[in-house]
This record gives C-alpha cells, structure tokens and sequence, in this order.
C-alpha cells in the first residue's frame, strides 16, 4: 500500500459536513466514490478534521491509501500510481462542481491528514446589507457592532488555551486544550472578516467564539464578562453558534507538506 495526500477546496452549502454519516450525504462520501471510481478499488480518506453542515473549505486535505498493483481478469497487473495532473483531471470530472480536487501527491506511509497538522487556520464572514451573491456564503447580521472592542475582546483568546466554554459537549476528545495564535476581525468591501488561527479546534469552537464575540461588539458584554466566560469552562454562558454559512476552513500546515 502506498499512501496518498489530496488537496481540495468545497462549498459546503448543500452537504450535511465533510465526515461520513448515515442516511446524510457527506464531501467525504462523494470524494470516497469518486477515487474509488478513478482508482478501480475501495478508497477510503481520512480528513484534517469535521466541518459541520454548511460549512465550507477553500483548503482541505485528506489522506488515502491505494494498493500499488490491480489485477485484471487478464491476469496482468495494471500499476494505477497518480499522475499529478491526470489525476487532479480524472478525479474532477468525476466529482460535482462543489467539490474540486486541487493536487494529489505521495506521502510517507505515517503521514497523517488529522494528526500531522501543526496548524489551522478559518475565517468567518459577516455583511450587513442583503445581498443574494452571498446567500450561504456569508452571514448578514442587522445591527452595529463596534469592531474595535471585539477585538480588543479576541486578543484575549491569545492568553487562553482551555476553551471548554467553546466546545460542543460530550465529544469525544481527550482534552480541550487550544494554542491560539491569531484571532482578529478586519473590515472587507464592507463585511467583516474573523480570522483565527490555532494548532488545534474544537467542535463548534469557531462558531461560539464568534457568537459570543457578537455580544462583546454589541456591547451586552463587557471584556472582564468575555474573560469570566472563558474561565467558567461552561458552554451555557457563552453565545449562541452563529450559522454555518459564514464559516471556511482556510488553511492547514504540515511540516511535510509545501
């Protein structure tokens, strides 16, 4: 078996996230069918992490393993190793135009897409005036917010690592321990960006954060509130997850990977 990284990018509008799951249609469920199409054998991916329903990704990267010779009913084995652009071409054409495979290329056999990653990276997308171009692709918010205070209240996170009170409860993860590096909003053509950068995320931790950001910008929270919050290790004081709309995976480092 020899071991294969894939980079992709999706929008995640109409998939129930990217892990598989029953009686739900899933990015991984229709990458899986696609290689294993291409690659005339099962394959399997493992992802760099679960973005929910909705959420979207413009840098993803899975990892897959392939038998290295097939046999045909003549006997013969026919040796199918990727070919960076033939495959990218193969694999595309037969993925739907939500999905798009952007590299394939071989990795050691420990290579790992969920445990190899060092760091990660996600914006989230904020606007303030209808506008259909960015239905499910960003969040409209009907109000004010005072960006400098949200992100006086986001250079705290930087001083934190348990983010406990930004975890979805009863996961399945041995702890709740984050290294932020990054959180910031800047304005863009009018809208806001959110962006934050860790070594590791929680689930749902992206949405909460910014949900509880929302109500430090509309001043109902002040920032001693925000830091008692996240010392309270409590999910229930924190604020409601925005939708999913706004949320992309943006980017995911390896030490190995260029």
């Amino acid at each position: 078996m020899q071991r294969y990284f894939i980079e992709l990018s999706y929008d995640g509008t109409t998939y129930h996230g990217w892990q598989i799951q029953p009686n739900a249609f899933t990015v991984q469920e229709c990458l899986d069918k696609a290689l294993s199409v291409y690659f005339r054998q099962s394959v399997v991916t493992l992802g760099c992490g679960r973005t929910d329903s909705g959420v979207h990704a413009t840098q993803f990267y899975a990892h897959f393993d392939l038998q290295a010779e097939i046999a045909t009913t003549e006997g013969e084995p026919v040796v199918k190793v990727p070919d960076p652009l033939r495959s990218v071409t193969g694999i595309n054409s037969l993925l739907p135009y939500q999905i798009a495979v952007k590299r394939v290329f071989e990795v050691d056999d420990d290579a790992h897409a969920r445990f190899g990653a060092t760091e990660r990276a996600y914006h989230y997308h904020i606007h303030f005036h209808k506008n259909p171009f960015k239905l499910n692709r960003s969040w409209l918010y009907k109000g004010e917010l005072d960006m400098e205070l949200m992100n006086e209240a986001a250079k705290l996170l930087l001083t934190y690592t348990d983010f406990s009170c930004f975890s979805k409860s009863n996961t399945q993860t041995f702890t709740n321990n984050c290294k932020v590096t990054e959180a910031f909003f800047e304005r863009k053509d009018g809208s806001l960006q959110f962006t934050i950068r860790a070594d590791r995320f929680l689930r749902n931790m992206v949405r909460a954060i910014v949900g509880t950001l929302i109500r430090v910008g509309k001043k109902e929270l002040s920032l001693a509130q925000f830091k008692e919050i996240i010392e309270s290790k409590n999910r229930s004081n924190a604020g409601q997850s925005v939708p999913a709309c706004g949320l992309y995976l943006v980017n995911v480092i390896y030490p190995f990977v260029k």
